[in-house]
């Protein structure tokens, strides 16, 4: 059976954020509030010096996938809402959460609400927690025009869509539901309806400079496999025992 994982080159990534972007567009996520990100794919970021000598430093940041994750012995229910699948992959099943958030808590790469440090990439949280009693979508179920007479609602627009949101993306049938309900965590999957039929994650695909290779670390033969055998790695929090599937090679070159 595959061990699947990533591995992100720092020295080529160019910080240019398409990663994400393909991400929340593949994934149907919303858009930050509550303290939550709903951000899949993430970074961490910092700045440094003062206009016009500064320097930009990028950390891309995501679902590490832990070998022993936190994340699923917190889960209490039975069968639990956060498990292993066979090749490693954390998975989350949304019609057995009950929106515990314990999840979220035991995850040492989540917050259970980011402040405004995070705008600046200074925070982030792999797992975001949709609140309850709430659309999971509210931008694309509000009655208000941002130009009143001038604009469509929200709620016109999906509607004239046929989805909320409006390009929702119709995952075939699978483990995780295209749109999460109200009252669930939800977070990065790998991708797990592309990979499982022999795709590539949707960040995987579109970065520019292919600094993302995702396969089976046991295969020899792999990218990802060969990467880390030639490169020295690192994992972040590994001092947490966690054992991430997540690694890095290379290092940022700062952009002036």
């Amino acid at each position: 059976m595959a061990r699947l994982g990533m591995v992100i080159d720092l020295q080529r990534c160019v910080g240019c954020g398409a990663c994400a972007f393909a991400c929340k567009a593949e994934n149907n996520t919303r858009d930050r509030a509550d303290g939550q990100s709903f951000n899949w794919a993430d970074f961490v970021m910092k700045t440094e010096g003062t206009f016009p000598n500064t320097t930009h430093w990028v950390m891309p940041v995501l679902c590490n996938h832990c070998t022993d994750a936190p994340c699923v012995k917190a889960c209490p229910v039975n069968p639990k809402a956060m498990y292993k699948t066979p090749e490693g992959i954390t998975m989350h099943d949304d019609a057995q959460c009950i929106g515990c958030r314990l999840c979220q808590y035991a995850c040492p790469y989540s917050n259970g609400s980011l402040g405004e440090d995070s705008l600046d990439g200074a925070a982030y949280s792999v797992i975001s927690f949709n609140p309850k009693d709430a659309p999971t979508h509210p931008k694309w179920t509000a009655n208000a025009a941002v130009i009143p007479g001038g604009t469509a609602t929200g709620a016109l627009t999906a509607q004239a869509a046929g989805a909320t949101p409006p390009a929702k993306n119709q995952w075939p049938a699978g483990d995780v539901d295209p749109v999460r309900k109200a009252g669930v965590v939800e977070k990065c999957t790998f991708c797990y309806h592309r990979t499982s039929n022999g795709m590539q994650p949707a960040c995987v695909e579109v970065c520019p400079s292919k600094a993302r290779i995702f396969g089976d670390q046991d295969d020899a033969n792999s990218e990802i496999a060969k990467v880390l055998k030639a490169q020295k790695s690192f994992r972040l929090q590994e001092d947490k025992g966690t054992k991430p599937n997540v690694h890095y090679v290379g290092k940022y070159s700062a952009r002036r």
